[in-house]
């Protein structure tokens, strides 16, 4: 069988303050094929994001060096809501990129600055306290409020992905908004944070790290179509895998096992690589918007 990949790596991230194991915290699952193509599974639960990403490393290693080509699912968004780029002057996700690359602190002990971020974003584009909103009340300021704002302007809530995946989950799984930065499973923090760390890996591989759909475009992959990359990073998004929880097993760390799971049977049965097409529907101008700026869930 002319497998995709080798291996599914998911990570679920997560913006907490301090050493946290267990709920909302990270969770690394990995998905890999013994010598007889026998899928196996294993869950890592680092306590800080610092050392998930060694902990990442240290798997994207081994495996490559098995000669296994890697999926690495991310669970939060690689881009925010179309028009935000433009507002801070950016041309596109890569500049998103390198702008929280030099304003995100996210230090060793899972302390950081995400929500200075977010009012600095809402200083220089609205010089209003939105879009981003949510904080604790230590951080609220002019620029960034513990409430939700009346509106958006000319900003949309959502990224055409969430909009598409409400349609995909039931309504208590539907995705949230990324301009909240606090609150019960939040999103726009993860998302920052998220960014940074996964830009200095792909920045580490020097070619061999491919962000789909932003540096691959919307196109069905192929064995063949892979050249020099070893790892495709897409987002993902853990609903769309949903499932019952092994006895004891924390959400998140059923979340990745599912995901990872039906990437991999996906991937056995010959079905994966389309998932990487273009998305049905979507019209000329939102394809140049996901390709550009917002990005895309893998299967939505």
């Amino acid at each position: 069988m002319n497998r995709l990949f080798g291996a599914y790596v998911v990570v679920d991230f997560s913006a907490a303050e301090g050493r946290k194991t267990g709920e909302s915290s990270v969770w690394i699952g990995v998905m890999k094929r013994d010598v007889r193509f026998r899928l196996s599974f294993e869950t890592h639960n680092p306590a800080t994001r610092a050392a998930a990403m060694v902990q990442l490393r240290t798997v994207l290693a081994d495996l490559h060096k098995r000669g296994d080509r890697v999926l690495l699912g991310v669970n939060f968004a690689l881009g925010f809501p179309r028009g935000l780029n433009a507002k801070l002057g950016l041309k596109d996700w890569a500049g998103m990129w390198d702008f929280l690359g030099k304003n995100v602190v996210d230090k060793p002990d899972n302390t950081n600055n995400r929500f200075q971020v977010a009012a600095k974003i809402n200083r220089l584009t609205t010089d209003e306290a939105w879009p981003f909103w949510g904080g604790p009340k230590s951080a609220a300021q002019k620029w960034l409020s513990t409430l939700k704002p009346d509106s958006f302007g000319g900003f949309p809530e959502y990224r055409l992905t969430e909009d598409a995946a409400r349609d995909r989950v039931k309504k208590a799984l539907a995705p949230k908004s990324l301009w909240q930065m606090h609150g019960a499973g939040v999103v726009g923090g993860q998302a920052m944070l998220g960014i940074v760390a996964i830009k200095a890996l792909v920045d580490s591989m020097a070619g061999k790290a491919k962000v789909w759909p932003f540096e691959t475009g919307f196109a069905a992959l192929d064995a063949d179509g892979f050249g020099e990359v070893n790892t495709i990073v897409a987002e993902v998004f853990p609903p769309l895998f949903d499932g019952p929880a092994e006895t004891g097993e924390v959400k998140d760390a059923a979340a990745v096992r599912l995901t990872a799971t039906a990437l991999a049977e996906m991937d056995d049965r010959g079905e994966l690589g389309a998932l990487f097409g273009a998305p049905k529907g979507l019209s000329e101008a939102d394809t140049a918007i996901a390709l550009s700026e917002e990005g895309w869930m893998l299967g939505v």
